[in-house]
């Protein structure tokens, strides 16, 4: 990135001088508590090529997790930063839409990730990580049918169903609307009435006192 770029960037409300002064003393900083971390050539500015970034790291497992062929499960539940905001601390509105974009990505390979491993058996972990994701964001109803698709794998209907009205409860307490047609659709076989439930008493037949009484009816004289 560039220095005045980046300068303005950190510091919006300040002169492109005073900016830039700013940005020289923070490098200047940086490279005394850790040589070498920040370089420049130029007037451009970078981290050293050695150093690991958790963001990169987490798009970079991301995207390798959603291709098609994806990545092993094992180690990538543990890719720095796959918990929590990026710069959880800091207000800067310029971090508003790459928090967005890294939350999405985040959320995405959780249940990327937990759908894999249920596939496997590995119900325990696929449930860990689907969680996660739905604490992350209770409104995202791919996440509620993570959590359903995995109970449902395991045989356990009745977390299922617990799993199910809680999706219902949240969409329609916070959003004002039911489940969609896919998450009901996926919830069929404990919503559907059991067989012999409707009308149990069975088709009803036409009454005999009809018959009867027509049996006892006087003939017309011949």
């Amino acid at each position: 990135m560039s220095r005045s770029r980046l300068a303005g960037t950190l510091w919006p409300d300040s002169a492109e001088t005073r900016a830039l002064a700013s940005l020289r003393t923070a490098i200047w900083r940086t490279n005394l508590a850790a040589p070498g971390v920040v370089m420049g050539v130029g007037d451009m500015v970078d981290l050293d090529p050695t150093v690991l970034v958790d963001v990169h790291s987490l798009v970079r497992t991301a995207r390798l997790a959603i291709q098609d062929d994806g990545v092993p499960d094992i180690g990538v539940t543990c890719v720095p930063g796959v918990d929590g905001d990026l710069l959880p601390d800091w207000e800067d509105d310029w971090l508003a839409d790459e928090r967005e974009r890294l939350r999405q990505l985040r959320l995405h390979v959780q249940e990327e990730l937990a759908a894999r491993l249920a596939s496997k058996g590995r119900y325990g972990l696929a449930l860990d990580i689907a969680l996660a994701a739905l604490s992350t964001d209770t409104l995202r109803e791919s996440a509620h049918r993570s959590v359903i698709r995995i109970h449902l794998a395991e045989g356990n209907i009745g977390e299922a169903r617990r799993a199910y009205e809680l999706c219902r409860r949240v969409l329609e307490e916070e959003l004002g609307v039911p489940p969609s047609v896919e998450t009901r659709r996926l919830c069929s076989p404990f919503l559907a009435p059991a067989p012999g439930r409707r009308g149990s008493a069975g088709p009803s037949s036409p009454p005999r006192s009809r018959e009867i009484r027509r049996s006892r009816s006087p003939r017309p004289p011949g």
